[in-house]
């Protein structure tokens, strides 16, 4: 009888355990492409275009630049630990808060991944309705039309988590998709760079910001994007061959991304003024192709949450492997597009994101520097400490954007949870029968 058949045998829980060696294959090239190309998308762009007119152009400029780099700086931090540990996102949660209550923030997790992903799938469908539009297929109804996109995507979605991670991601993204997405990047800055001479660049330069939002809020705001890949980050940095490289590769790749769509974001929306991202974009010339492109990299964003989601759901059920969990989880993400009201559920998923700031700050406090990390997953059911800090954060970041949003909401709450921890970290040591 093979092993895997015997009722006896209990699988492995790949995502509590190290990653075996043979399998770690991404080295900088990797990361750097990988994260490039999952820092690119039209959200990012939308949220750029509320930088203005609230703050100007220079203003908007040195937050993109500054919080991108702390951004990505943050989420390579993380992508480090998960390569120098070897453990997945669910791991490097179970070795913070213990064994069991952990199982509280993955379960998070997969819900926040749920909503984003379902959230990626709404977005294509919408930019496809607005390419088809935009070249005349009027005789096609938009419900018609609708549910067509959205079933195509999700079987496409469901057949990339059938696949290989890696191999999607060393032979596809790095070779043929990314190349496509920063042409098309460069098309458009190109376009709207043009667009912004025309007007006069120099008083489109010096325009002063309309209020509204400070320093610190704009840079929340362009922070909110690295932060929201934190729990999901580890899942693929595990893979990688150093911790260096991980680093570097993770933090170039995330930051060059970042700063990119932010700023074309503002340009665009300085120099198009509409509450219609996807349409600013189609007035560009040639703006169809690279709108095209840019949807087309939409979907590896989609499958980052949806592969991150599988692994998450392996933690919590061993005996489903990830590509099995994969597969239900981006059908049930394409059922949940064609009903639910996504954009009446963005609030909720930002202030989901939010407890995850809090639950980083302590993650990196406790684990970064550790050695025999992986023997903390299993060591306590409870680290009542790391539970506590968490659970202030969390608060300290809603007073935070409620009663002082002018200071800011995530940098405070990430110093405050990353002090505490390591004033207590007492609490969290290695075993002392366990050997560097």
């Amino acid at each position: 009888m093979p092993i895997d058949q015997n009722p006896f045998f209990t699988p492995a829980n790949t995502a509590l355990t190290p990653l075996p060696a043979p399998e770690r294959t991404f080295g900088f090239n990797e990361h750097a492409s990988l994260w490039l190309s999952l820092g690119v998308g039209l959200l990012v762009m939308q949220v750029g275009a509320y930088l203005v007119p609230a703050v100007g152009p220079q203003q908007a400029a040195l937050v993109i630049v500054l919080g991108s780099i702390l951004g990505a700086g943050l989420l390579a931090w993380t992508a480090k630990l998960g390569c120098d540990t070897g453990l997945s996102s669910s791991g490097l949660m179970h070795a913070t808060y213990g064994s069991s209550f952990a199982k509280l923030p993955v379960l998070l997790n997969i819900v926040q991944l749920v909503g984003w992903t379902t959230f990626e799938l709404v977005v294509m469908r919408d930019g496809i309705a607005a390419i088809a539009g935009r070249v005349g297929l009027t005789g096609i109804s938009a419900a018609w039309l609708s549910l067509a996109a959205t079933l195509v995507l999700g079987a496409v979605l469901v057949a990339l988590s059938n696949g290989s991670m890696t191999r999607l991601v060393r032979k596809f993204v790095g070779r043929f998709g990314l190349p496509l997405v920063i042409a098309s990047l460069l098309w458009l800055t190109w376009q709207f760079v043009g667009k912004a001479s025309a007007q006069g660049l120099s008083a489109i330069w010096n325009k002063p910001g309309a209020g509204g939002m400070s320093t610190m809020q704009a840079l929340d705001l362009v922070i909110a994007m690295p932060i929201s890949w934190l729990p999901l980050v580890a899942d693929f940095a595990r893979h990688g061959l150093s911790g260096r490289s991980t680093l570097r590769g993770t933090w170039l790749g995330y930051a060059v991304a970042n700063i990119w769509c932010y700023s074309l974001g503002v340009l665009i929306a300085i120099t198009t003024p509409s509450t219609d991202l996807v349409a600013a974009l189609l007035l560009a010339q040639g703006g169809l192709i690279a709108l095209g492109l840019i949807l087309i990299d939409e979907m590896d964003n989609a499958y980052g949450d949806v592969y991150s989601g599988a692994v998450a759901g392996h933690s919590l059920k061993p005996s489903w492997s990830v590509r099995q969990i994969g597969m239900g989880f981006a059908a049930v993400c394409t059922g949940l597009a064609l009903v639910l009201p996504m954009h009446a559920l963005e609030p909720f998923l930002l202030m989901l994101s939010s407890v995850f700031i809090p639950l980083y700050g302590v993650i990196l406090a406790r684990l970064v520097g550790k050695t025999n990390v992986a023997a903390l997953v299993t060591e306590r059911p409870v680290n009542y400490s790391a539970v506590l800090i968490w659970f202030s954060g969390v608060v300290l970041y809603h007073i935070m954007a409620n009663m002082a949003p002018a200071w800011g909401a995530a940098i405070p709450t990430l110093v405050l949870t990353f002090v505490l921890a390591k004033l207590m970290n007492d609490s969290v040591k290695t075993p002392k029968h366990v050997t560097a």
